[in-house]
């Protein structure tokens, strides 16, 4: 027997949001350690809000939508909020009944940026490894650590000379530029739109392009990000970098660290050592020159595996620059550009979850 399709309006309706979710969803474990790490932060949250105006959105619910957009792939802050006006999932992770109305993109945009001010990125992403369910999955001997290139919100057209003396564009809104046999370099040229970035390519044969870099330390048991940053595009910024992270781990014990060949330099072997890590990087065999390592590392049976393991950490990277919308910079300016890379990587680890803690 055919069903009639009755349209049946009903003025009132008592659905709470959570009774939606099925009971086996990733984002109900994604959820209960975002909102354990939260808990942790409500002194920060409290430091960065000044105690007399209008209240503001609640900073865990900003960072909950942050966190769904980065999940879902959201393209832009006004989609969000779009999006989240009629999805029922996204109301329930944000912590919106289904009365409540959303925020203008506009008004998210204003107290994001609050959050932007302070250091609440690298905090949360603390706060998620400290979680009881996160601590126990972490190596605390083994780590990789690799960097990728964050292109800029710049065009290669605002990389113009700082004295000034270079032709103008012609006229137009998006004048063209003739750069043929015009020599550039990051010493003698800047961007006019996004002064931090800087004129990098990740390797031989490859565009040159106003970029940044971003740095991940991963430890190897599970691949969870334990550190990241974001700095500005050098040919030296990768070790160092990575010199940095390392310096921060806890512990005075000795560790290992695997990376592929651009670290293989006698800085970034040297302060490693001298910080009680053992490089396990990718030995650079060229015609130029040889390795910084030699039989006294590589011998041992950990380098190999080491050097298998290192490679998990393309899959932060990807995830971070394609799910999460990092391959082209949001923002301009270091500081924005860091604290969202930092984001990013906490919600890699949260991703990860459902699936390291039904496995065990």
């Amino acid at each position: 027997m055919r069903g009639e399709d009755k349209q049946n309006h009903t003025l009132f309706s008592y659905v709470r949001p959570d009774s939606r979710i099925p009971a086996n969803h990733p984002l109900r474990l994604i959820r209960q350690v975002t909102d354990t790490a939260l808990r942790s932060l409500s002194d920060a949250f409290d430091a960065a809000y000044s105690d007399q105006g209008r209240p503001s959105i609640p900073p865990e619910r900003l960072i909950r939508a942050l966190l769904i957009q980065a999940l879902y792939s959201i393209r832009s802050e006004r989609l969000l909020m779009e999006q989240m006006d009629y999805n029922l999932l996204f109301r329930w992770f944000v912590g919106l009944s289904v009365d409540e109305p959303v925020w203008d993109a506009s008004t998210f945009s204003k107290n994001r940026d609050r959050l932007l001010a302070g250091d609440i990125a690298a905090a949360f992403l603390t706060a998620v490894l400290e979680t009881e369910q996160v601590k126990g999955l972490l190596s605390s001997e083994h780590f990789s650590v690799d960097g990728t290139q964050i292109q800029a919100w710049a065009s290669i057209k605002s990389f113009r000379r700082k004295d000034g003396k270079d032709e103008p564009p012609s006229l137009g809104r998006n004048g063209a530029r003739d750069f043929h046999q015009e020599k550039r370099s990051n010493k003698t040229h800047a961007s006019t739109t996004d002064p931090d970035a800087r004129l990098y390519k990740k390797g031989k044969g490859k565009e040159a392009k106003l970029s940044f870099i971003g740095h991940l330390l991963m430890e190897n048991r599970h691949g969870l990000i334990v550190d990241a940053c974001l700095t500005p595009a050098t040919g030296f910024a990768e070790p160092e970098a990575a010199l940095a992270m390392l310096g921060n781990l806890p512990g005075e014990h000795r560790v290992t660290v695997g990376a592929d060949k651009a670290y293989d330099t006698a800085g970034f072997v040297a302060g490693a050592r001298a910080i009680n890590v053992t490089p396990h990087v990718a030995q650079n065999i060229n015609g130029q020159r040889g390795s910084n390592l030699d039989g006294r590392t590589t011998r041992h049976i950990g380098y190999p595996i080491s050097q298998i393991v290192r490679k998990r950490i393309e899959e932060p990277n990807g995830w971070i620059k394609t799910i999460a919308g990092m391959q082209r910079a949001p923002f301009r300016g270091l500081p924005r550009m860091d604290w969202m890379f930092r984001f990013k990587a906490a919600a890699y680890d949260l991703i990860r979850l459902p699936g390291l803690l039904a496995t065990g």
